[in-house]
């Protein structure tokens, strides 16, 4: 039988591992029997000497099978089991919009969904701003709402990929984060382990992005696509820009705050509406459930506009423990800051550029997110009617609303704000926010 430390040392010196060698290193790390110093050490191996794209498979399908499969009755599950991830951003509230969506327009979405950490906001941590969501449900209760509301957000619990978790947990203090073959199958063995038919992939690029670059994000997409449907589950990809807020708000409650009002069509940013619409065409076709891009823009906008999505959306609330009429009285239910201001330009103008990940980072410095993964969260802070590039700024007109638990903290954020954008009288030409589009290697 063939030792960790060997399998380790084949890696290290640039070999391809074989597919018993992967399945016996991601069980190592699932049970224990690897140690601390195993797990880093071929973490580091993989980083420096990376893995082609069949290894990638075999890694991903063996971190998956490290613990519980979910597998649907077809007879109570009739329609094709969908899901979407975002590589993440400041402002990404689509998951929480585009699950109830695809739910009314006939495909099941059981989303497993991370917290946030660094500049950018987590799910999870958005929908722990409702009170009473259960975010981490045991998988009978996951399977229960999926059927009644057709979709659920929940995170990972620790029968679902623990070799992903465990190793996830290592890389993060051995600085082998960025590798790409671990990156994917961090994300694919928590989504294969959720029984899925078909997978869209969001991969952000820019300034609030981990992957700025997008010669970067590039490769990850083509990566995650390549190996989830070698693995068995039809995945394609879309790269979007991240040089700017997502949507008009960042901050837990905020954001639910926005997705409500999207939902029930009080109000719809531009740019998210596209990000939405466009990932939901993705699904839809992948998942049978329209045959062509104009027939999922039907199926799409009959959702939103009749109210079926809004619909799905109270139910898995409702169904997770959160307040049933959700939808109806947002502002009784969601925690609100007890200090908002407005932040200003240090002069009026048109907005050039936005460092995102400092607006990210200035919703952190707020209590809005994590630097350390023990963190609590203040969920009523953040920013709202955050401004966009190419919009004009000027004394009745500020960059955003700022949400603090204190007037010299709303002060603070205001000023490092102004610093993230850049103003100019020009006008600017707007980036598109859908880039590419990626489907896998034939």
């Amino acid at each position: 039988m063939t030792l960790l430390q060997e399998i380790i040392r084949r890696k290290r010196d640039g070999d391809a591992l074989g597919e018993a060698e992967i399945s016996k290193m991601a069980m190592g790390i699932a049970d224990g029997s690897a140690s601390e110093g195993q797990v880093a050490a071929f973490a580091m191996a993989v980083f420096l000497n990376g893995m082609d794209t069949a290894e990638t498979i075999a890694l991903t399908r063996a971190m998956r099978d490290s613990g519980a499969v979910i597998t649907w009755d077809r007879d109570r599950f009739p329609g094709p089991i969908l899901d979407k991830h975002s590589t993440g951003g400041v402002g990404d509230k689509v998951s929480l919009i585009l699950a109830p969506v695809i739910a009314a327009c006939g495909g099941h979405v059981p989303m497993i969904s991370g917290r946030g950490l660094g500049h950018t906001g987590g799910t999870l941590d958005k929908l722990d701003s409702i009170p009473g969501y259960r975010s981490t449900p045991d998988i009978a209760t996951f399977q229960r709402v999926v059927r009644q509301a057709g979709c659920a957000i929940i995170g990972q619990t620790s029968d679902l990929a623990p070799a992903g978790a465990r190793l996830y947990a290592v890389r993060d203090v051995t600085a082998t984060v960025e590798s790409i073959p671990l990156i994917t199958a961090s994300i694919l063995s928590k989504k294969l382990a959720a029984g899925l038919d078909g997978l869209v992939m969001d991969v952000k690029t820019g300034s609030g992005a981990f992957m700025v670059e997008r010669s970067d994000a590039r490769l990850l997409a083509r990566a995650i696509v390549d190996v989830a449907t070698g693995a068995g589950v039809p995945t394609t990809a879309l790269l979007s820009d991240m040089n700017q807020v997502l949507g008009n708000s960042a901050g837990n409650a905020l954001e639910i705050r926005e997705t409500v009002d999207y939902l029930t069509g009080a109000a719809r940013d531009p740019r998210l509406d596209t990000v939405v619409r466009a990932l939901g065409r993705e699904m839809l076709r992948i998942g049978d459930l329209a045959g062509d891009d104009c027939e999922a823009d039907a199926k799409i906008s009959a959702a939103l506009d009749g109210g079926g999505a809004a619909a799905r959306f109270a139910s898995m609330v409702a169904a997770l423990g959160g307040p049933a009429d959700l939808l109806e009285q947002p502002d009784r239910h969601l925690p609100q800051a007890p200090t908002v201001v407005a932040a200003f330009a240090a002069h009026a103008g048109i907005i050039q550029a936005i460092d995102t990940r400092a607006v990210g980072l200035g919703v952190v410095s707020l209590g809005g997110g994590r630097h350390r993964a023990e963190d609590r969260i203040d969920p009523a802070v953040g920013l709202s009617a955050v401004k966009g590039i190419g919009e004009a700024v000027g004394p009745d007109d500020p960059l955003a609303m700022v949400h603090a638990p204190s007037q010299d903290a709303a002060d603070r954020a205001a000023a490092s704000l102004a610093k993230a954008f850049t103003i100019s009288d020009r006008a600017v030409a707007v980036a598109p926010v859908i880039l590419e589009r990626i489907e896998a290697t034939r």
